[in-house]
C-alpha cells in the first residue's frame, strides 16, 4: 500500500511538472502583456507585475486596429471550413460508397499532397491567384488553404464513413426515401461527430497559418499571424503588444476546442480499428 502511494505521488508530481512546462509560456505571455515597459526589460526578471496595466490592450485595438485583422482571419477561417467540409464530405462519401476505376490512385494522389511542404507550392499558387485576379483578397487564402485541408479531410472522413453501417441507408431506401433524403436525414446526423472534428481541424489550420498569408495579403487583408509579425522590426520587438495580440488570438481557438473537445476526440478516433 505504501509503495502504491509513493507511486501515485510520483505520478502526480510528474503530471504537475508537465503542466507547468506546458502552461508557463501562456502565463508568461499574459504577464508580459500587462507589465509596464520598465518591468518587461527589468533585470532580474519580474514574474508578476507590481501593478497590472491594460493600456497595451487598448493600444492593440485602438492604434494597431487589431480587430480588423481578427475579422480578416475569422472570415477566411470560416469560409475555408465550410468549403472544405462540403467538398470533402461529398468526395469521401463517393470514395467510400462507390467502386470505380482509378479510385485508389486518386486517394494516393490526395495523400501525396500532404507530402510536399507549403513553400514548394507558393510560387505556383501566387501565379494562379494573380492570373485569376484574386491576389491580395480573402479568396486567395481560402483557395490556397483548401488545397491542403481538403485532401486530409477526405481521408479523415472516409475512415469514419467506412465504419458507418450501410444497412441503415438501405433501410431508409426500402422505406421509400431517395438516396438524397437518406443522405441528409440518416447519414449526416450520425456523421456529426466527425464533421465537428474535421471542422475544428480546418478552422485551426486556417486561423494559425502564416506562410501563405504573408505572401497573399496586403496591409488591408492581413490575417492575425502576419499582423503580429509586423510588430517585430529592425529596431526592436514590441513585446507587450506582441504578447497581448497572441493572447487575444488564442482565445477563439481555445473556446472552440473547449466546447468541441469531446466530439473532436470521438471524431478523430471514429475510424480507428476496434478490437
Amino acid at each position: 500500500m505504501n509503495h502504491n502511494r509513493k507511486r501515485s505521488v510520483l505520478v502526480w508530481i510528474l503530471v504537475l511538472l508537465f503542466l507547468v512546462f506546458l502552461l508557463f509560456p501562456f502565463y508568461w505571455m499574459f504577464v508580459t502583456s500587462v507589465k509596464t515597459d520598465a518591468e518587461i526589460y527589468a533585470s532580474p526578471l519580474v514574474y508578476w507585475p507590481k501593478e497590472v496595466v491594460w493600456t497595451t490592450y487598448k493600444k492593440l485595438f485602438g492604434y494597431f486596429n487589431f480587430l480588423r485583422y481578427m475579422k480578416n482571419s475569422l472570415v477566411v477561417a470560416v469560409i475555408t471550413m465550410i468549403l472544405s467540409l462540403s467538398v470533402s464530405l461529398l468526395a469521401a462519401y463517393a470514395f467510400s460508397r462507390y467502386q470505380f476505376r482509378g479510385r485508389k490512385l486518386l486517394m494516393c494522389i490526395f495523400l501525396s499532397n500532404n507530402m510536399f511542404p507549403t513553400v514548394l507550392l507558393m510560387i505556383p499558387l501566387y501565379s494562379i491567384m494573380r492570373q485569376i485576379g484574386l491576389l491580395y483578397t480573402p479568396g486567395a487564402l481560402v483557395l490556397s488553404y483548401t488545397t491542403f485541408t481538403i485532401p486530409f479531410t477526405i481521408w479523415l472522413l472516409q475512415g469514419f464513413i467506412r465504419d458507418f453501417p450501410f444497412s441503415l441507408e438501405e433501410a431508409a431506401l426500402v422505406d421509400g426515401c431517395s438516396r438524397l433524403t437518406a443522405f441528409f436525414h440518416v447519414f449526416l446526423p450520425i456523421m456529426k461527430q466527425c464533421l465537428i472534428a474535421a471542422g475544428v481541424y480546418i478552422f485551426m489550420q486556417a486561423w494559425n497559418e502564416y506562410t501563405l498569408s504573408s505572401m497573399f495579403t496586403n496591409p488591408q487583408t492581413r490575417t492575425i499571424p502576419v499582423a503580429l509579425n509586423s510588430l517585430i522590426g529592425q529596431l526592436g520587438v514590441e513585446w507587450d503588444m506582441l504578447c497581448a495580440g497572441g493572447m487575444v488570438a488564442i482565445l477563439p481557438v481555445c473556446v472552440m476546442f473547449f466546447f468541441a473537445q469531446k466530439r473532436l476526440v470521438e471524431g478523430l478516433t471514429a475510424g480507428a480499428v476496434k478490437g
